[in-house]
């Protein structure tokens, strides 16, 4: 053990066989001893953790992953960054995920160009924004979409961002895919935002589903060539465009 190197949440909760869930409820409880680095980022000296442990005045309880009750954006907005992962609220509960790969950033960025340079033409005051960004849904579910369309008379000001976007844009991760396809789907759709793709760079794929009166309808599905959606006249781009990466040198 290196007696003062600085360990994350997560270090700690595996030293100890916790969730970091846990970690940063103790935290916050200040129940365990901790440094704060920055802006709701701690540190942890493993070897005060342990004795702290050890004086028996602290006893760690893992808390169920199913809380007794839900969470709220309260509770969400107090959790410490976490280095490497990404934190959203589905449904009161908090759902961790690693951070984007450098792939998935390439093709954010590269849909977000697109897709700014054809909207503004036809609304010079939309915006685009990008994640992180906190979109409020409901008290229980706060989520940060990939990419975010705003039309210029319905901008957001403040966050966490309750405007309702037209567009939002989920780029799928191997640990987000059934969040994006199953519960985010169905709390866009409960929110009434009228689009909704899903991007898939390791199928190349994007799907494209639209708000009708009997809910989300899949009204586009791109695997290959161009990107022309119905509602979108003039956006026309080659899916090779969006999905192009790199060779390794």
């Amino acid at each position: 053990m290196i007696k003062d190197k600085l360990r994350t949440a997560g270090e700690i909760a595996d030293i100890l066989g916790l969730s970091v869930e846990t970690i940063w409820r103790y935290t916050r409880e200040k129940k365990i001893p901790y440094l704060e680095i920055g802006g709701k980022q701690y540190r942890y000296k493993e070897d005060e953790v342990l004795a702290a442990l050890k004086t028996g005045k602290v006893v760690l309880i893992e808390q169920e992953a199913t809380y007794s009750s839900k969470l709220t954006y309260k509770d969400y907005a107090r959790q410490p960054a976490e280095p490497g992962y990404t934190i959203e609220l589905i449904d009161g509960v908090l759902i961790r995920a690693p951070s984007p790969t450098v792939q998935h950033q390439r093709v954010s960025i590269r849909l977000q160009t697109i897709l700014l340079n054809y909207y503004t033409k036809l609304d010079p005051h939309a915006e685009i924004l990008n994640a992180p960004l906190d979109l409020y849904l409901d008290e229980h579910t706060v989520v940060q979409p990939d990419l975010l369309l705003f039309t210029g008379d319905n901008l957001p000001h403040k966050t966490p961002v309750r405007t309702r976007p037209q567009l939002v844009v989920e780029i799928l991760s191997p640990s987000s895919s059934r969040i994006d396809r199953v519960e985010k789907l169905n709390h866009y759709q409960e929110a009434k935002i009228t689009h909704y793709w899903i991007v898939d760079p390791q199928d190349k794929l994007i799907e494209c589903y639209q708000l009708k009166k009997e809910g989300y309808l899949s009204v586009a599905r791109f695997s290959e060539g161009h990107f022309n959606h119905p509602s979108f006249p003039g956006l026309n781009f080659r899916l090779e465009k969006i999905f192009y990466q790199p060779p390794q040198t």
